[in-house]
């Protein structure tokens, strides 16, 4: 009898070795897709910038003339690709935004925009060092209109530079920012294409022409699905507002539900995009889902930080109301990422997708150890106080670490800010043995510093995911 016992348990042992097993081999399968991936759609995106260029090199082309002046044409090819293709690290299709996190791809959109500007100076500053004649052709009331095209594309591409990073300076409103952006992109890919055609040299090609009307052709498909098609969408698929609670530290729970239709099902730890306002005007605001993603009375719920814009007006908002949401987007999910130890880590309104993670994780009554590390300004401005509190209770798999800015005498928990040394205090000492998965969510100063303190730990980037709130 004990014999069989003790194969009886060796055989469980067996079988749950094995299960583990196939867990890692599937999560190491799904790594290994979502990479390969990622790289073709890189891959992807390099070909259609090198395309046009690529295609002068292989196939007949016009007989060479100078090397600057040829030079000068290649970077105006890659100037006039990259500007055109600007539209889709930001247009949030669906099929992109599930491989790359949408703060990364913002990322790639400031800084090929920047690198864009560069090359369309570049372009002219070579053809002038080629043949300092060519300057007659910077005077607007004398060149001719190949040469003005070129001039008000160069100039709509600075605007465009200027007042995206330095907008929050001078204080230009977002939709304001928005109509501009879009005005400034069509003036200078509509003139950079009238500067490349009356030109004509290249271009008399055909197939040089083909490659470049078919470009175009997706450039505009691009842009016509952002501004008119996903508007019509949203507008077909309406939510109504079902109530606003108040919460801690100056924010607000709005609770949503589908009208007319069945909605969409999001995953905990993702967010959308919402505007109070039609579609087609360029008011709306990424926010977090903070409500379970396993409710069954079909309700949403985003919880959102009055900072005096849009944000203020939340708390205004009536059963009933009218909405538009488009989601859900986000690269980091309960679901999409399974561990066997999770660490969150917010500041602030940043709580809003911990919070949606661990009601669906109450919900679903399914629980693997959760550190959550939560700083606020102070303990009367922190969010959820009171349900972290019952979670904590109901929730044996939970422990949560407040930090606080600023205390008072009486305080027995951590202050200052989320550091290393906190980190370091309060994890594991064998934290580094188990598959932990660390979630960010937070401002950009914050995130950058809680990165910098999980690389000190040894905590490798491909178990850091982040959520900042500055994404345009």
């Amino acid at each position: 009898m004990l014999e069989i016992l003790n194969n009886k348990v060796k055989s469980n042992k067996l079988i749950v070795i094995t299960c583990i097993g196939c867990k890692h081999a599937k999560e190491r399968m799904d790594n290994l897709k979502k990479s390969l991936y990622t790289r073709l759609w890189a891959i992807f995106y390099v070909i259609l910038v090198f395309l046009p260029l690529v295609l002068l090199i292989i196939f007949p082309r016009p007989r060479s003339r100078e090397f600057l002046r040829d030079f000068s044409v290649a970077l105006g090819f890659i100037t006039m690709s990259l500007l055109g293709l600007q539209t889709i690290p930001t247009s949030r299709l669906k099929f992109i935004t599930r491989h790359f996190p949408m703060e990364k791809l913002y990322t790639i959109h400031h800084k090929m925009s920047i690198a864009t500007l560069i090359l369309s100076v570049i372009h002219p500053v070579l053809l002038i060092i080629n043949n300092p004649e060519t300057l007659l052709l910077l005077n607007f009331t004398t060149a001719p209109w190949r040469a003005r095209a070129a001039l008000i594309s160069v100039l709509a591409m600075l605007i465009l530079i200027v007042t995206s990073v330095w907008r929050e300076d001078i204080k230009m409103r977002y939709d304001v920012w928005r109509w501009l952006h879009d005005a400034m992109t069509l003036l200078a890919v509509g003139f950079a294409f009238f500067h490349m055609f009356r030109i004509n040299y290249f271009l008399s090609l055909t197939y040089q022409r083909v490659i470049w009307l078919v470009l175009a052709a997706i450039w505009l498909a691009v842009i016509v699905y952002i501004r008119v098609a996903r508007p019509i969408i949203m507008v077909k698929h309406p939510y109504v507002v079902d109530h606003v609670e108040k919460e801690f530290g100056d924010s607000w729970s709005l609770f949503v539900r589908p009208d007319g239709h069945p909605g969409f099902k999001f995953q905990a730890g993702q967010f959308a995009w919402i505007t109070v306002e039609s579609p087609f005007i360029f008011r709306e605001n990424p926010f977090s889902f903070s409500s379970s993603s396993d409710r069954d009375d079909g309700l949403m719920s985003f919880t959102i930080k009055e900072l005096g814009d849009f944000t203020s007006s939340i708390k205004d908002l009536k059963p009933g109301d009218r909405i538009y949401v488009d989601g859900p987007y986000g690269t980091f999910s309960l679901d999409e990422h399974q561990s066997n130890r999770l660490v969150l880590i917010a500041g602030g309104i940043g709580s809003a997708p911990v919070l949606s993670i661990l009601r669906t994780m109450r919900d679903r009554d399914h629980c693997i150890p959760v550190m959550f590390f939560y700083g606020s300004p102070s303990w009367d401005k922190v969010i959820f106080r009171d349900e972290l509190a019952e979670l904590e209770k109901e929730m044996d798999c939970l422990k949560v670490i407040h930090v606080l800015e600023h205390t008072t005498e009486d305080w027995k928990g951590e202050s200052g800010y989320i550091t290393a040394d906190i980190l370091a205090r309060h994890l594991p000492a064998d934290y580094k043995q188990w598959e932990y998965l660390f979630f960010l969510c937070g401002p950009t100063p914050m995130i950058e510093a809680v990165e910098g303190a999980l690389h000190s730990l040894d905590v490798g980037s491909k178990k850091i995911f982040s959520e900042k709130y500055e994404m345009a």
